[in-house]
């Protein structure tokens, strides 16, 4: 299963390109924003608590660079993990008809989902290095660092993403609480806001697995320091376990879920 799975993985790359350039001509040439969409998710999110953090409505403290510039890091690395996490299920759901009429390496849909995801990582890389300008932010040398970060967020989410396709091919229930579950998940992750040390906000980050990933990333970036490593190299570990499980569970499951469609 192992080879079939390498041997279906390495051939599926030339569709693959086919399918993401096609998808992502599309996606813009049918849109009045055109890629000005791979800016706005990390804008919107920031905005809200930016505006009440500059009309003192809340007050958040203990960030190392001006606020705007720490939310906007934190949302644009949130959005690749959000993005890396909608990708399969997303991908494989627009791909319905070509499962049930043509035969060819599944894997090619989910590396097409996952080159969308990186085309719109670098895109939002320049939004990036605007706000670092803007706020006059000077990268340490852990910015060398930065890119396994981002790397490490798509891989979590890529991991839980597959896990949850096939469910989410049979049930749409999982696609209408994606959003929401991740939207919750933010709040709970310190994107917007320094990581707790005390109370059950506190308690949260520590346990939470997607905090060493977040933090570490934006402080590779912004101030240095490589405090989390421990705990970065064991979440991106149990993701990596997680995404072959996963891609396992995929390939057993699709036949009898392209069979369901079909009927």
């Amino acid at each position: 299963m192992m080879q079939e799975m390498g041997r279906d993985l390495l051939a599926s790359r030339e569709l693959a390109w086919r399918l993401f350039v096609r998808d992502t001509s599309a996606q813009y040439r049918q849109s009045l924003l055109g890629i000005l969409w791979a800016f706005i998710p990390p804008l919107v999110a920031a905005f809200p608590f930016v505006f009440l953090d500059s009309q003192g409505i809340i007050a958040i403290q203990g960030t190392s660079i001006p606020y705007p510039a720490f939310a906007m890091i934190g949302t644009i690395i949130w959005q690749a993990f959000v993005d890396a996490l909608n990708c399969p299920l997303s991908s494989m759901a627009a791909a319905r008809s070509m499962l049930t009429r043509i035969n060819f390496p599944r894997e090619a849909i989910l590396l097409s989902g996952l080159m969308q995801v990186v085309f719109r990582l670098k895109i939002r890389l320049v939004l990036l290095a605007g706000v670092c300008v803007w706020f006059q932010i000077a990268p340490p040398s852990t910015i060398l660092l930065f890119p396994f970060g981002l790397m490490a967020l798509i891989l979590v989410g890529f991991a839980i993403g597959i896990v949850l396709t096939p469910i989410g091919l049979l049930y749409s229930d999982i696609q209408h609480a994606i959003p929401l579950g991740t939207m919750f998940l933010m709040y709970l992750t310190p994107v917007l806001y320094p990581q707790p040390k005390a109370g059950v906000a506190g308690i949260l980050a520590h346990w939470n697995p997607l905090t060493p990933l977040v933090t570490s990333t934006r402080d590779w970036l912004t101030i240095g320091g490589v405090n989390q490593l421990g705990a970065f190299a064991a979440v991106t570990a149990v993701a990596v376990l997680l995404l072959f499980g996963g891609w396992a569970m995929y390939r057993l499951s699709m036949p009898h879920i392209i069979a369901r469609i079909g009927n």
